[in-house]
């Protein structure tokens, strides 16, 4: 995976790794580092976001605003804007290098918003109070502050189209995390019977609307046809759905049995293994583990990788990876449409 996007970021002119990194030197975000810093030596989720913004080559917290690079160069220009060709740098307009970062600060904020902890729910190994409190006050403003330098951009962007699909893909993100939250906090979430389907709609919501949604307006942007814009749009929904399934797949496929990871009950295998064993039996594992939320114990994966959750959950994947591949056929053979392809191959392969 970082062999592929170390190569797509070549390929796009410069390394989005650091792609905020203009908006993280502010001023402003200075401040709130410094700020920052007081957490140390609690577990606050917000520290660990802030050290993602420096370096994370094993999540790739950048990997929206490259493919959104891509897939603008791998487009190129329209016939509708050849005059405005002299704008591009290494085949990109710089109205679609912005619509990346803006992606980029987008997702960030809400990275940063989901470090937010119950407070209710600590333990008094994960520090002083005060300090936890503290922490969900820096986490809400500094989500804040990134959100609203996004729609500061994206306004200057002055494209009417783009600005209603960058504040729908907001607006489908707060709905996604609201369902992942709502559903947390439930007594019973353990034995909701939500099915594939409706794990597919909330997935879409809080992970795939946002990359779907900007790589249709890059399209937009650089006044490509609405056929190219709903190809982009499936490249980007797809993808990022197959990205999340093999997330998902993580702790059922490693190939060392001893580094056990946990999982989530609302991750796809589980899901999908919950549909094949039926509602009755699901709650009788449940009941015989006796746990919450996220299960460790390797017997409890054991037993779902013994049923067909996870080679379902693999099929799922390489399906909406191929659905991302059917929809890059529609654009011309590039180097930047293989790296698309490449992306895609690289999230759906498993040993």
């Amino acid at each position: 995976w970082s062999q592929v996007v170390s190569e797509a970021e070549k390929i796009v002119g410069y390394p989005t790794s650091f792609m905020s990194l203009r908006c993280l030197l502010s001023d402003e975000l200075s401040n709130i580092a410094m700020q920052v810093r007081k957490l140390v030596g609690t577990k606050h989720p917000l520290l660990d976001t802030a050290r993602g913004f420096v370096y994370d080559s094993r999540n790739n917290l950048q990997m929206r605003g490259l493919v959104i690079l891509l897939i603008s160069k791998a487009a190129g220009p329209s016939t509708a804007e050849l005059s405005f060709q002299h704008n591009m740098v290494s085949g990109i307009y710089s109205s679609q290098r912005s619509l990346a970062e803006i992606t980029e600060l987008i997702h960030t904020a809400f990275l940063v918003h989901r470090g937010i902890v119950n407070i209710g729910e600590l333990k008094s190994c994960d520090g002083p109070l005060k300090d936890m409190q503290f922490g969900n006050k820096m986490a809400v403003l500094s989500g804040d502050f990134l959100l609203a330098n996004a729609c500061t951009s994206l306004a200057q962007l002055q494209n009417t189209k783009v600005v209603e699909l960058i504040s729908s893909a907001i607006g489908d993100l707060v709905q996604g995390i609201y369902y992942e939250n709502s559903k947390s906090s439930e007594e019973n979430c353990l034995t909701d019977d939500i099915g594939i389907s409706r794990w597919k709609e909330q997935i879409f919501l809080s992970h795939s609307a946002l990359l779907a949604k900007s790589c249709q307006a890059a399209m937009e942007l650089a006044k490509h046809s609405t056929e190219i814009q709903d190809m982009a749009f499936q490249y980007g929904k797809h993808m990022s759905m197959s990205h999340k399934l093999h997330s998902d797949l993580q702790p059922f496929v490693k190939e060392s049995s001893s580094d056990t990871m946990a999982f989530s009950l609302n991750s796809a295998p589980a899901i999908l293994h919950q549909e094949f064993l039926g509602r009755e039996a699901w709650i009788k594992q449940i009941r015989e583990v006796n746990l919450k939320r996220c299960f460790e114990f390797p017997g409890f994966a054991e037993a779902i990788k013994a049923g067909k959750g996870v080679t379902s959950a693999i099929d799922l994947c390489r399906c909406h990876g191929n659905r991302a591949l059917a929809a890059l056929e529609h654009f011309p053979p590039s180097e930047a449409r293989d790296a698309l392809a490449n992306i895609v191959c690289a999230v759906t392969r498993f040993p």
